[in-house]
């Protein structure tokens, strides 16, 4: 059976060159995590042997899309597993660093609303390898020797691929942002993590797991001795209110996320950063920076608002940049450090779920609106 280079451990690796001198998996180690390359790349191993591994060990994805923003500072992938499922990878330059962000899932169960990944439904999850590989693209293209050339989509047939690339950067910070809830993948994705921080040597602090507010497994990640980061997708911080949004909310309500916030902080030093997607109309009124206010002071948590970006075909709206500044202001007088998300991509649909997911609301109202009863302001 066919695996991805990126899928067995050393001591796989080590076994399956048994019959090779002990310093050819020196070699096949520097040429897949120093240098990035495909086994058939390797030069320095025998021909005879990049000729079986590159036989014996394909790429997971092949590239189906590649888009890149005017200013070539966000990059986007599709691509397509073996079995056709297909998943999404966004790559995002900023002036000091390059996060980034990868799916854990094809689809999601998790159903929520406003997301366009959610709405689509749920395939399966990645293995390490479907993982690991969306963080080798990332990390070619950061340090690969052609510059990046305009917005157009480019076709190539695996993640082998080395055009478009960004010269003179190293890839920094590894979110798992992407398709699918993290936390319902644990064990491929925890695995996946030690790998980037041990044969990748990406720190730990420089990699966040995202989640919808998986209580036991948050609890599980506590427990870790990992330094990663902890992201929770809030959205509302009543339970009337997230039961509708995050409908996970039903089984792990707030108080019980809030509860898993600080064991988390209690265990690992880090506080937890709650993700807010400002929805217009539904969670962005003084009201919900009052019940926010609150829930972040009990969590200890850090605040992160983020401009909804639109997606073509669903009719939920992000709320408008004054409101978003004001709601920001609310926090920050009460004491609560928040930061608001830089929109980045719109024009190349980067948000979750769009590109894998085109066509999927179609044009005949299919897809609902966030809509919620109504509220005091």
């Amino acid at each position: 059976m066919k695996r991805s280079p990126w899928t067995p451990s050393r001591q796989e690796w080590a076994n399956r060159l048994s019959q090779h001198p002990g310093y050819r998996l020196d070699q096949l180690w520097q040429g897949l995590y120093r240098q990035r390359l495909d086994p058939a790349d390797i030069t320095n191993l025998p021909k005879a042997l990049r000729a079986e591994l590159a036989e014996e060990f394909v790429p997971a994805l092949s590239r189906v899309t590649e888009r890149r923003s005017a200013d070539s500072a966000t990059v986007k992938w599709l691509w397509r597993c073996e079995d056709d499922a297909e998943i999404e990878t966004v790559l995002m330059h900023y002036a000091h660093r390059s996060t980034v962000c990868v799916s854990s899932q094809a689809g999601c169960a998790m159903d929520c609303g406003f997301c366009a990944t959610g709405q689509a439904g749920f395939r399966r999850h990645l293995s390490i390898g479907e993982i690991l590989e969306q963080v080798v693209a990332a990390m070619r293209n950061c340090v690969g020797e052609t510059q990046a050339q305009g917005n157009s989509d480019h076709q190539a047939g695996s993640s082998g691929d080395h055009s478009g690339t960004v010269a003179g950067r190293r890839l920094s910070n590894i979110v798992f942002m992407g398709m699918g809830e993290p936390l319902a993948n644990y064990d491929q994705v925890l695995e996946a993590t030690r790998r980037l921080i041990q044969d990748f040597s990406i720190g730990a602090r420089r990699i966040t797991i995202s989640t919808v507010g998986l209580v036991p497994q948050m609890l599980r990640l506590a427990e870790e001795g990992l330094q990663v980061g902890l992201a929770l997708s809030l959205h509302a911080a009543n339970d009337d209110l997230r039961n509708e949004l995050v409908p996970v909310n039903r089984r792990h309500p707030i108080a019980d996320l809030v509860a898993a916030c600080q064991l988390f902080r209690e265990r690992t030093g880090r506080r937890v950063s709650l993700e807010w997607a400002m929805i217009d109309g539904v969670n962005d009124r003084p009201a919900d920076a009052a019940e926010l206010i609150e829930v972040a002071r009990q969590a200890q948590a850090h605040v992160n608002l983020i401009p909804l970006n639109p997606t073509p075909g669903w009719p939920t709206v992000g709320s408008p940049p004054d409101r978003v500044d004001e709601f920001a202001a609310r926090l920050r007088s009460a004491g609560i450090n928040a930061t608001v998300r830089q929109n980045r991509g719109t024009d190349i649909d980067a948000a979750c779920g769009q590109l894998a997911g085109r066509g999927a609301a179609g044009q005949d109202g299919a897809a609902s609106p966030v809509v919620v009863r109504s509220r005091p302001a």
